[in-house]
């Protein structure tokens, strides 16, 4: 995706973020009250048809538990960058006992340094 239009953002992060109220059982109502914005704002951004406010996605994000990496991993290109993305989500993925364990083989070869 070389070049990416505020349609297509606001598309894909309203596609994200119904994906992961509905995952959290979460109604629309509910996240609003949490967020204190209006209902229809809600909708407006899950149907694509509103931009969403920096403030308001970072606080959906806390609320629905949805990393950086999800929200922006569709609009990256850059190798390097879809690299660390594609680990970060390998070791998302792992049990809370494995990210310890790799958390650990981590600082040591750091400390190898």
């Amino acid at each position: 995706m070389s070049s990416v239009s505020k349609s297509d953002i606001d598309k894909i992060f309203g596609k994200i973020l119904r994906d992961f109220r509905i995952k959290n059982k979460m109604t629309q109502e509910q996240l609003s009250e949490k967020l204190g914005i209006s209902l229809k704002y809600i909708s407006r951004i899950e149907n694509g048809n509103n931009g969403i406010k920096t403030q308001t996605l970072i606080n959906c994000m806390n609320i629905l538990g949805i990393t950086p990496n999800t929200i922006y991993a569709s609009f990256i290109t850059n190798e390097e960058a879809t690299k660390n993305i594609e680990i970060s989500e390998k070791i998302a993925s792992l049990s809370d006992d494995k990210k310890d364990f790799l958390n650990s083989m981590i600082d040591l070869l750091k400390n190898l340094d």
